[in-house]
């Protein structure tokens, strides 16, 4: 492991982070950059508690009060947020609350933190459909268009885990583990590649079919969709140790280490190898905290730990942003949306974070996840 590189490189991160607190003064980063450099936003898209869980990584990292003042005085507007029902009709609860709310009751042990986040699990437990035994992605409950789940709520699940073991109450974690056991019925292909959404009837709850949102095609595999499985099978694992678990983390990893290009950066699909296509180095820093999380779980071994240092070393090396009044991101080349036409190659708030989450996993061992 390149400790010193990895080390550069989160101060580095905490360094842009710090100096540009002010841009951001009363709000939030939008989801993706503009010519490198996010502009300010409400809090009222899915990728808020990105930026406050990248502030509590650098307050533990570094001690300094600034940066838990910051994470500190963004809680009301959390709270505002879920009490006021700010754009929360959907299921990135856990995105949205575990790096921030959950984070801070962790680490302070702040009860207005923690009650914010258990309304959110609230919210989120909400969604889930008797009629498929899912957590509804989207929407307006219970319509056809929108009767699916994605995979990417394999991450909001913590926050479930997470809220039956402060309450006592076993409702939050009997919704996760629905949710995930019919998310491994239906999101793997025969090759364990993914579909990022998957429809179910409406009326009889029966599976239909996947699709995508975001990927090239309803058969591709869209890359950060894929990591999304790499890290949030680990997510669930930590809570609930499902034997065949391990099994089936092994086979979509398998798939995404396979479908990397030479410098280990994914690009947005995986249909793609080469090329002009723009990359989503956000999908392969997710994937280095899955990978280092099976690593700490016992799930993988030494060779899995080497490829995730592999991956995190050109990430370093080649992707993180400069220091400088330009750019107020960490990580470059990033791409929110492809055939949406939205953050292709920018600064993704979420590849911030995971990419600060794995450096901050390499460097303190003893670290504690957020989720």
């Amino acid at each position: 492991m390149n400790r010193e590189l990895f080390q550069n490189a989160f101060e580095k991160g905490m360094r842009i982070t710090e100096n540009h607190l002010k841009d951001f003064e009363g709000g939030f980063p939008a989801p993706a950059s503009e010519h490198n450099r996010y502009p300010k936003i409400e809090n009222n898209d899915w990728t808020a508690g990105f930026y406050t869980g990248i502030l509590w990584m650098c307050y533990e990292y570094s001690g300094k009060e600034v940066f838990r003042q910051w994470a500190e005085k963004q809680l009301e507007s959390f709270r505002y947020r879920i009490d006021h029902r700010v754009v929360v009709d959907h299921h990135d609860m856990g995105f949205i609350y575990s790096l921030s709310c959950v984070a801070a009751y962790k680490i302070t042990g702040n009860e207005f933190a923690k009650e914010t986040a258990l309304l959110a699990a609230d919210n989120l437990k909400s969604r889930f459909r008797e009629k498929g035994q899912f957590i509804q992605a989207w929407g307006e409950l219970d319509t056809s268009d929108n009767y699916r789940l994605i995979i990417d709520c394999l991450l909001n699940l913590p926050i479930l885990y997470w809220a039956t073991e402060v309450t006592g109450d076993p409702s939050y974690r009997k919704c996760a583990e629905k949710h995930l056991e019919t998310t491994r019925k239906v999101i793997y292909r025969p090759d364990y590649s993914t579909y990022h959404t998957y429809y179910f009837d409406l009326e009889t709850g029966k599976s239909a079919y996947g699709a995508t949102k975001q990927g090239y095609s309803n058969e591709s595999t869209w890359s950060r969709g894929q990591a999304w499985g790499v890290y949030g099978l680990m997510l669930n694992y930590m809570y609930n140790k499902i034997d065949s678990i391990p099994d089936e983390w092994h086979k979509v990893t398998d798939y995404f280490l396979a479908h990397l290009p030479e410098d280990k950066a994914a690009y947005w699909d995986f249909h793609f190898m080469d090329g002009p296509e723009p990359r989503d180095s956000s999908a392969s820093a997710i994937a280095v905290c899955g990978i280092l999380e099976a690593y700490k779980q016992g799930v993988c071994g030494e060779s899995y730990l080497e490829k995730a240092y592999e991956i995190l070393e050109s990430l370093a090396k080649n992707y993180a942003a400069p220091e400088n009044e330009e750019v107020n991101g960490i990580l470059l080349h990033s791409t929110y949306g492809r055939l949406l036409g939205d953050g292709i190659d920018e600064c993704c708030l979420w590849g911030d974070y995971f990419y600060m989450e794995a450096l901050m996993r390499v460097l303190r061992e003893d670290w504690k996840p957020y989720w």
